[in-house]
């Protein structure tokens, strides 16, 4: 299998190279490309203590943080590299976890000997991978240097699953690289098993701890910040994704009308901006942005970063991800601020969380712009309504808190 994956690999390349050329370009940070072909400015022996951990993303850099932090009181003598995919991630990393890790670097394209080079230039004790980042060339250049291997806060979607399943004999030969399987619910420890995983064990989801950091934010201080009137109700959108979705949105919020509510609105991705600001001038007839120090009842939240204190100064949340088919973003920071929270559908990426959050009251499924704005003015106008969500959030992030420590204990065995 592993030839074959290299095969197919050199065949379809001038396929897959176009590709991540063309979305790399499209991104306003470029990667740094001889990091992606494994040139590290790293130098190592085989006596060096280091944990290479992967994160690809602005989600997983988030998530991963708490575990970063108790792996640094765990292991204070080993160096921690921090890998990230895309240029957003990478700039996460530097804004907010610099203290976490002792080099930040791209990942290696996975080809072989990008792979090698960058393994041996970093030659970790450990190599542990978020969720579901698992590479067939990266891992068997992880072993070939004697590194444990660990994947933490494991899940497989309810979309990638069947396509997972028809692909087995490539993920049996894939999980045979890894020594643990951590995972973040009994469903995911299943699916990685059916899939080819000798042993999975079920470890929680960080993102519970991830979401508690931040909840010092100061509403009244962020309120003066972006411009809100004092005693205005604040609707707070967050990380909706794609044109579709945004616009389901924006009509629910037309509904409700900037009388009843100031928005601050804050996309999955940074790109998508010029398209939400174009259907909220046509909506609503004005918009600001935060990146250009802009204030106004409706405030495109075009920054990174600022998201997660954001909500502190929500009366509802809505999130994103799941109006479309798009498999849903992460709704556990409003929750961990204490705020009843509207969702679409779809939202199988954070499946147990989602139905955690229904199941205790915090958390309101809408299926159409006209839904989520009859939900949105049925909160805004019961204030009983929304304390109650909002106690039942606060309790069900609290009680599920504690699953960092345990992935950063996991690590630190095998590091050791």
């Amino acid at each position: 299998m592993f030839l074959l994956y290299n095969l197919l690999l050199t065949l379809l390349s001038p396929l897959w190279v176009p590709w991540m050329l063309y979305r790399a370009w499209r991104r306003n940070e470029k990667p740094n490309w001889k990091e992606r072909q494994g040139d590290y400015p790293l130098r190592s022996t085989k006596e060096s203590k280091r944990v290479w951990f992967h994160a690809v993303s602005v989600g997983e850099v988030v998530a991963a943080t708490p575990i970063l932090r108790e792996l640094r009181s765990l292991l204070p003598d080993h160096e921690i590299v921090l890998s990230v995919t895309t240029s957003s991630g990478h700039r996460t990393a530097r804004e907010h976890a610099v203290d976490l890790y002792d080099h930040l670097v791209y990942f290696p394209i996975d080809v072989a000997r990008f792979q090698l080079a960058a393994m041996q230039r970093v030659r970790p004790k450990v190599v542990a991978v978020m969720e579901t980042e698992l590479w067939m060339n990266f891992l068997w250049a992880a072993k070939t240097f004697d590194a444990k291997t660990v994947l933490v806060n494991g899940r497989i979607s309810d979309r990638s699953f069947p396509r997972s399943m028809k692909l087995r004999r490539f993920y049996q030969a894939l999980l045979v690289q890894v020594d643990r399987c951590l995972m973040q619910s009994p469903t995911d420890a299943e699916r990685i098993q059916a899939l080819g995983a000798q042993e999975a064990e079920v470890l929680g989801n960080c993102k519970f701890d991830q979401a508690v950091q931040g909840l010092e934010a100061d509403p009244a201080k962020w309120r003066r910040d972006l411009g809100i009137p004092e005693g205005k109700a604040v609707v707070v959108v967050g990380s909706t994704r794609g044109e579709d979705e945004q616009r389901l949105v924006v009509e629910a919020l037309k509904r409700v009308g900037p009388d009843r509510a100031w928005v601050v609105h804050a996309p999955r991705h940074l790109e998508t901006v010029d398209s939400l600001a174009r259907e909220v001038e046509a909506a609503f007839g004005q918009v600001a942005r935060r990146s250009q120090n802009e204030q106004g009842p409706y405030l495109i939240l075009d920054t990174y970063g600022e998201l997660s204190e954001v909500y502190a100064i929500a009366d509802v949340v809505v999130i994103g991800g799941g109006f479309a088919n798009l498999g849903g973003q992460n709704l556990l920071q409003p929750l961990a601020h204490g705020k009843p929270v509207l969702h679409g559908p779809h939202m199988q990426n954070f499946r147990d969380v989602t139905a955690m959050a229904q199941a205790a009251g915090a958390s309101i499924v809408c299926d159409s712009s006209e839904s989520l704005a009859k939900a949105l003015l049925e909160l805004l106008d019961h204030p009983e309504q929304r304390q109650s969500m909002g106690a039942a959030a606060r309790e069900l992030v609290r009680a599920n808190v504690g699953a960092s420590r345990r992935y950063a204990q996991a690590i630190a065995e095998a590091a050791t």
